[in-house]
C-alpha cells in the first residue's frame, strides 16, 4: 500500500514545481486504502483547504491512473495534540502547526508568516524558491542567503517562514531571530553585566538558525562587526543554516568589515522587487480571502492596477475599502472602491531633491548654505538629517546620490536617516515635524 501512495506522489511531482511538491504534497500521508477510496492526512486546516482546492484534481487524475479506476480521496487533518486543542470555533483557519515562539532571540516568529501565506511572483520567487530549498534540508549547496528588500515587500515574512518551516520539521530546533540592531545592544549590554561568555554561547553553539534582520544598522560599529563575524564562522563551521536581510545592497553601506562582507555573501544573493500586476492580483486575492464582505473580481483587478507601491500600500487600500462597508453598511463595488483608493492613488509627479531642501529650509528658517555647510549645531544637523530622511523616503535616489546633494559622504545619509527613524519611534516633536513635512510633501506631488 505505501508503495503505491509513493508512487502516486512521485508521479505528482513530476507534474508540479519542486518547490510546490515540497511546500504541499510531501507532507502528505497515506492512512488506509478501501476498495476505490484512499484516505490521505494533511498537517492541518490551511494545508487541507488550500491542497483541496488546487492540487485535488491532479492527485485523484495520477492515483486513478495508477491503479486504474475511479478513485476517491479522503483528505483529514493528522491528529496531533496541537489539533485536538484546536477550537472548532475559530474563525480562521490554523496555519501550518508550528510553535508559537522560537527557541532562542527576542523576537518571536509570525505564526502567519509560512511559505505557503507568501504570494510568488516574478519580483520575488528566485528569494522564495531559495528560501525553500535552505528550509527543507533537502540541499548543502549553500546554507546561508543574504535577501535585500525595500521595507514592505516581504522579506521579513520570506525570512521568518524560513524559521516556521525550520520548526515545523524539526521539533526543538533553535532559532534566533533577531535585528543587528538587538544583537549589539544584547552585546553591549552582556559585556556590562559580565556575561558575554553566555553571549556567544548562545549565538554560537546554540542556534540551529540565525535570522538576521537590518545588516545596514551595523555601518560602522567595527566591533560589532568583529563579533557577528566570529559567530558566523562558528555557525558556519557547524553547517547551521542563516539568513541576512538588510534594506540596501552591501555595496551602499558604508564601513563595512571586508571580512564580514564576505562572509554575508558567501550563499545565495536575492533581491525582492515591487510586485507586478499579476502578483498584485494574487496578493490582492489572498489578502481578501476569508474575509466577512466580497470582494468582486472587477474590484481585485482595479485595485492591483491602482496600488503599484509596496504591500503595505495594499494592505492600506484594502483596510480602508473594509472599513467604509462596514461601518456605512456599503456593498462592495467599484464604486465603493474609487471613493477609497482616490486619495492613495492619484497620480504623483516626482519631487525633487531641491524641492525638499527648500522646504525644509524654509520649515527651519536656515538657508540653502546653511544646510550644505559642514556646520554641527543640532539647529543645523538636525534638520539636514530629516532632508535626508525625506530625499530618501519621497525619491528613488541612492544614498550616495543623497549624500550627494547634501554635500555629505553616503555613511554620513545612512547615519542620518536611521536617526531620524528612532525619532519616528519615540513620537515626540520632532516626529511630528517630520510627519508634517513628509504630508506636505505627498500633498505636493499630486
Amino acid at each position: 500500500m505505501q508503495s503505491m501512495w509513493n508512487e502516486i506522489k512521485m508521479s505528482v511531482h513530476r507534474k508540479v514545481p519542486h518547490n510546490t511538491y515540497m511546500l504541499w504534497i510531501d507532507p502528505l500521508s497515506l492512512l488506509d486504502e478501501k476498495e476505490n477510496k484512499l484516505v490521505i492526512s494533511c498537517p492541518d486546516p490551511f494545508s487541507q483547504k488550500w491542497i483541496t482546492g488546487n492540487f485535488m484534481g491532479i492527485i485523484r487524475h495520477e492515483a486513478e491512473k495508477i491503479l486504474g479506476q475511479g478513485i476517491h480521496i479522503d483528505l483529514r487533518i493528522a491528529e496531533t495534540p496541537d489539533n485536538k486543542k484546536q477550537s472548532t470555533a475559530q474563525h480562521q483557519f490554523r496555519l501550518p502547526n508550528i510553535p508559537a515562539r522560537p527557541q532562542n532571540g527576542p523576537y518571536t516568529l509570525r505564526p502567519s508568516f509560512t511559505f505557503g501565506r507568501f504570494v510568488v511572483g516574478l519580483c520575488n520567487d528566485f528569494a522564495y524558491t531559495s528560501a525553500l530549498t535552505l528550509a527543507t534540508e533537502r540541499n548543502h549547496c549553500y546554507n546561508s542567503i543574504f535577501m535585500m528588500a525595500d521595507t514592505g515587500l516581504g522579506k521579513s515574512h520570506l525570512s521568518q517562514a524560513v524559521g516556521n518551516k525550520v520548526l515545523q520539521e524539526k521539533q526543538g530546533a533553535r532559532i534566533c531571530y533577531v535585528t543587528a540592531e538587538n544583537f549589539s545592544n544584547e552585546m553591549v549590554a552582556s559585556l556590562k553585566n559580565g556575561r558575554i561568555e553566555a553571549f556567544k554561547t548562545k549565538y554560537r553553539n546554540e542556534c540551529d538558525l540565525l535570522l538576521l534582520d537590518d545588516i545596514q544598522f551595523l555601518s560602522g560599529k567595527h566591533k560589532i562587526q568583529d563579533e557577528i563575524s566570529f559567530t558566523l564562522d562558528a555557525l558556519f563551521d557547524a553547517n547551521k543554516k542563516l539568513i541576512f536581510a538588510s534594506r540596501y545592497p552591501l555595496d551602499e553601506i558604508p564601513k563595512m568589515n571586508p571580512n564580514l562582507k564576505s562572509r554575508l555573501t558567501s550563499g545565495i544573493l536575492s533581491s525582492i522587487g515591487l510586485p507586478d500586476y499579476e502578483t498584485r492580483v494574487k496578493i490582492i486575492a489572498r489578502k481578501v480571502e476569508g474575509e466577512s464582505a466580497f470582494f468582486p473580481e472587477d474590484v481585485i483587478h482595479f485595485l492591483a492596477s491602482e496600488l503599484t507601491g509596496d504591500v503595505r500600500q495594499i494592505e492600506s487600500g484594502i483596510a480602508g475599502i473594509l472599513a467604509k462597508s462596514s461601518l456605512l453598511n456599503l456593498k462592495i463595488d467599484m464604486s465603493l472602491a474609487r471613493s477609497v483608493i482616490h486619495e492613495i492613488c492619484r497620480k504623483k509627479r516626482e519631487v525633487t531633491m531641491e524641492e525638499i531642501r527648500k522646504l525644509v529650509c524654509k520649515y527651519y528658517k536656515l538657508s540653502k548654505e546653511d544646510i550644505l555647510s559642514r556646520s554641527r549645531k543640532r539647529t543645523i544637523a538636525r534638520p539636514r538629517q530629516i532632508a535626508m530622511y525625506l530625499a530618501r523616503k519621497h525619491t528613488d535616489f541612492s544614498l550616495q546620490a543623497i549624500g550627494r546633494a547634501f554635500n555629505r559622504y553616503h555613511a554620513t545619509t545612512l547615519h542620518a536617516i536611521e536617526a531620524v527613524e528612532n525619532l519616528l519611534k519615540k513620537k515626540g516633536a520632532d516626529a511630528s515635524q517630520v510627519e508634517f513635512l513628509s504630508e506636505k510633501l505627498e500633498r505636493e506631488r499630486h
